[in-house]
């Protein structure tokens, strides 16, 4: 029986040119104009399933977007593994920063992957660690070395908050039913250190507007005697953090998880280099939470930034106005025990009870998720750690993200199952960013990893 490895050797110019016409079709869930992409990128999804050896796959319309769904069961008393990932992916802006079009990928060598990378929008996330997956199962279906049963499902709604996915867990908690959930969207920390996440932040997303005057103004005629809400909304934004970068709503801190001295010491073992951190990304310095390092503030410490901001005139040249609206989108990193709809509550309150006299203001709540922390003393850790040593040669560091996925906690709710998140991406990759990429190391490896996870899963809940 050919090992993972020579049936990837063997079949590895297949998958990454099936990748590759993934990768084309532009599934972006954000803008409705790409509605009949992202439904064209679910067929491919289904028929990679079928290939893949799924005995059924369907395209499940939602009042969204369509979640695929595929199953291949062998034996309904042995343990199911459900696999989730998403087919859609993030806009692509701003293209003028890419080096080359979102949606024709190309394979360049970087000096991270000088074996190449796959350049496109969604390579990383997740299209090509969703792929990981299906051809992995392809290795276990076509070697005979399928150890468990296997479903999918990957939804097309993960980059606007998953809006119809408790819609559909309600509906098919049945067919849903697993033993372990298995996503591969998030990262680990090198090529040669493997990581198995086991904690995600929680997510509140909002968006403001400030009103002030009921139209544009003429800036000379009406300056310095009205408010100017761009003016006032910057004002607003700056007093959410203090001197020592500290969130200043009242409440927010209540129920944040503080993590004990010897937890602390466990993270600070993941290799990290800060001036090489620095030097990837171009700052001169890092900011941050006083009394935490940068490791801790990106993943076990809550966060407020603004994700984008706009009003008045930004064209060419000059236009002297006062607008008469200035808008903000802030997304809030949360941490275990933080309940996003009560952050959420607890933002909009302060927020609208800072704004002075002469604006009002307005807070609309988009999405949000829940945190969530994976214990590493179940057999779904274990699993996933040998399958790394196997693969590795060397143990996971177990780390947490401080990305969030806030389907996991949905998915503990409604199927009363763990979740294990074995990434292979890297903080290089450029997700959501211009010029995301995914190694094609990386991508071979995952192929090659998840199959003994299958392994050691099924041999440790067999004898449970």
């Amino acid at each position: 029986m050919l090992s993972p490895k020579d049936y990837i050797e063997k079949n590895k110019d297949a998958f990454l040119n099936e990748l590759i016409e993934l990768l084309k079709i532009p599934s972006v869930s954000a803008d409705p104009a790409f509605k009949d992409d992202v439904n064209a990128a679910a067929k491919v999804v289904k028929k990679s399933l079928l290939a893949a050896g799924c005995d059924t796959a369907e395209v499940c319309e939602t009042p969204g977007l369509p979640i695929v769904y595929g199953e291949k069961i062998i034996d309904p008393k042995l343990p199911t593994v459900l696999v989730y990932g998403h087919y859609d992916v993030q806009p692509p802006d701003p293209i003028d920063l890419w080096t080359s079009p979102p949606f024709e990928p190309v394979i360049k060598k970087t000096d991270i992957h000088p074996e190449g990378a796959i350049f496109a929008r969604g390579a990383c996330d997740d299209k090509g660690q969703m792929f990981m997956h299906v051809k992995a199962l392809q290795y276990m279906t076509e070697t005979d070395n399928l150890p468990c049963n296997v479903k999918f499902m990957i939804e097309g709604e993960e980059e606007v908050g998953s809006v119809s996915l408790e819609w559909f867990l309600e509906r098919n908690q049945d067919k849903l039913e697993n033993d372990v959930i298995l996503i591969s969207d998030t990262g680990m920390i090198s090529k040669d250190t493997p990581s198995i996440t086991t904690g995600l932040r929680g997510l509140s997303y909002v968006e403001v507007e400030v009103t002030g005057p009921n139209r544009d103004l003429h800036s000379g005629l009406y300056g310095g005697a009205v408010a100017n809400p761009i003016n006032i909304l910057n004002k607003m934004i700056a007093s959410l953090q203090d001197e020592d970068n500290r969130i200043t709503v009242p409440g927010f801190y209540d129920k944040v998880e503080e993590l004990s001295k010897e937890e602390r010491q466990k993270m600070a073992e993941a290799p990290f280099d800060l001036d090489e951190y620095k030097e990837h990304i171009g700052i001169p310095d890092v900011r941050g939470e006083k009394a935490y390092s940068t490791l801790e503030r990106a993943s076990i410490r809550p966060t407020l930034d603004v994700n984008g901001i706009w009003g008045g005139y930004i064209g060419e040249g000059a236009k002297t106005v006062i607008a008469s609206k200035a808008y903000a989108k802030i997304s809030m990193r949360l941490v275990p025990n933080h309940n996003w709809e009560e952050i959420t509550e607890l933002f909009k309150k302060h927020f609208e009870s800072i704004a002075p006299a002469g604006v009002t203001v307005e807070v609309k709540p988009h999405h949000g998720g829940q945190a969530y922390v994976t214990p590493i003393d179940g057999i779904e850790y274990k699993a996933a750690d040998l399958a790394f040593k196997d693969t590795f040669g060397k143990d996971a560091i177990p780390l947490r993200s401080g990305g969030s996925i806030p389907i996991v906690s949905l998915f503990e709710g409604y199927l009363k199952s763990k979740t294990i998140l074995m990434g292979f991406g890297l903080n290089s990759d450029a997700i959501h960013s211009p010029n995301e990429h995914f190694g094609v190391w990386n991508f071979l490896k995952g192929i090659e990893t998840i199959p003994y996870f299958y392994k050691h899963f099924t041999d440790l809940k067999t004898k449970s």
